[in-house]
């Protein structure tokens, strides 16, 4: 089976998809919301922005000083594009997947 235009093994991963998910319903999102939807670490999320960051899909944004110093998070037209084509790709997957039931012999 052929891959459909779009898929991008950057976002797919379940984490990055739903980091992505998060970004894609908001303009700008904070870090310690996007920590709690998610259930990660610090680290761990940290990790995933960065790596949406350096492939140009994410920005990140620190406002404030000291204990009221926030991260905020925003997916870049690129990463939109990006999250766009893959949802795209997986609904054209999934409707590979869907029997015809005139093809399986099923009746309707």
């Amino acid at each position: 089976m052929t891959v459909p235009a779009g898929f991008d093994e950057l976002i797919h991963p379940p984490t990055r998809l739903g980091l992505v998910a998060l970004l894609a319903a908001a303009q700008w999102a904070e870090f310690s919301f996007l920590k709690e939807s998610l259930e990660l670490t610090d680290s761990a999320l940290s990790k995933q922005v960065t790596t949406l960051a350096e492939a140009g899909y994410a920005e990140v944004r620190k406002e404030g000083a000291g204990r009221r110093r926030r991260t905020l998070v925003m997916l870049t037209p690129r990463g939109r594009a990006a999250f766009e084509g893959h949802v795209a790709a997986l609904q054209q997957l999934v409707g590979r997947a869907t029997p015809d039931p005139t093809e399986a012999g099923l009746p309707r």
